[in-house]
């Protein structure tokens, strides 16, 4: 339910708002505050039901994983995010029904499964997050096993329609080249040696030592750089990317890193460690770009891949819509309220 969770956070985002218009509200006459007590169920889809303690849980589990306090919320809030949560569980199970008989191998789920711990710092912050979020070793395997079906039986439903022609690629390029101009770019390889910023003298200069070893067997292409970015740079990634921080402009990285970069030619490394607020750095600069438009080979995968994604998402749109259509729902929560008309011109009143 991660489409869920991002919607639902969307939705929530209006409490901050509401502090901002306390005062234009206390001139309003006063509404009768939105009743937020559910029936049960709160909907069945093609004749199956979902429990008023399911919306609830799934509820729950968001604000969870959002970090938001149910408390915070106005009862408007509260059943807006209820009716987004029910939109999305009404789908899920459309879909479900429909890609049950999609066959998944468990080495599929393995690897998912695999793919998905990866992104948590360690096993035991995994576990955290799945408890927080209500989950079990099994049920999310489940959860996974489902997401995969799903994902297989919509690839099936769209087919070839996310398919691009590189003419079109190509003319999606020349009718927005503005967006592919760029300002002067660096490239740059860095060895970062972290020093906190409320150090002491000592502390610094006990740092800095580090760095300038570094520097010494990087100097003149002593070492090879990368390697040695690997093995000592205290930046977090640094031993899968070997310090490389690809290219970037002037305004992207801190002044003092920014500036003794932008002053280096391609292929020079910094001739003393550069201080900033993260510790000591020592640069290279691998590559320049003058500012000008990207050229069209050199884009040509990224617009692609932006254009495809757009025909994709539509795509799914479609045979959601149409899942849906199809679909006999009773969605049992109240409708929404009517959105207030804009108010007339001056002149029309």
């Amino acid at each position: 339910m991660k489409s869920a969770l991002r919607r639902l956070t969307g939705i929530l985002t209006l409490a901050t708002a509401c502090s901002f218009t306390a005062v234009a509200e206390q001139d309003k006459p006063a509404t009768k505050p939105a009743d937020t007590t559910l029936p049960d169920p709160v909907a069945i889809v093609e004749g199956e039901k979902i429990s008023r303690a399911d919306l609830e849980q799934t509820f729950n589990n968001a604000l969870g994983s959002s970090g938001i306090n149910p408390s915070d919320l106005t009862p408007e809030q509260k059943m807006a995010g209820y009716r987004e949560i029910l939109d999305e569980l009404i789908v899920d199970k459309l879909i479900s029904r429909k890609a049950s008989s999609v066959e998944v191998k468990d080495a599929d789920i393995d690897a998912e499964m695999k793919r998905v711990k990866s992104q948590f710092p360690s096993e035991e912050v995994f576990k955290a997050e799945m408890a927080k979020a209500n989950e079990t070793e099994a049920s999310f395997r489940e959860t996974v096993k489902k997401m995969l079906q799903q994902k297989q039986w919509m690839q099936s439903q769209v087919g070839d329609k996310a398919k691009v022609a590189e003419a079109d690629v190509k003319k999606f390029y020349d009718e927005n080249k503005k967006e592919f101009e760029h300002p002067e770019l660096v490239r740059a390889s860095h060895i970062l040696i972290l020093v906190p910023e409320d150090a002491k003298d000592d502390v610094v200069a006990e740092k800095k030592k580090a760095a300038q070893a570094a520097l010494k067997r990087v100097a003149s292409g002593k070492e090879d750089f990368t390697a040695v970015a690997k093995e000592v740079s205290e930046e977090p990634g640094a031993k899968q990317s070997g310090g490389d921080l690809n290219f970037f402009p002037k305004d992207r990285m801190v002044p003092e890193f920014a500036n003794a970069a932008f002053a280096m030619k391609k292929g020079e490394v910094s001739k003393e460690p550069v201080r900033t607020k993260f510790g000591w750095h020592i640069i290279k600069v691998t590559d320049r770009k003058d500012s000008g438009t990207m050229p069209f080979d050199e884009v040509k995968a990224q617009v692609t891949s932006y254009i495809e994604g757009s025909k994709r998402r539509e795509a799914v749109r479609t045979v959601i819509d149409s899942v849906r259509t199809d679909a006999k729902v009773e969605n049992k929560l109240p409708a929404a309220p009517a959105a207030p008309s804009a108010p007339a011109a001056p002149g029309a009143r």
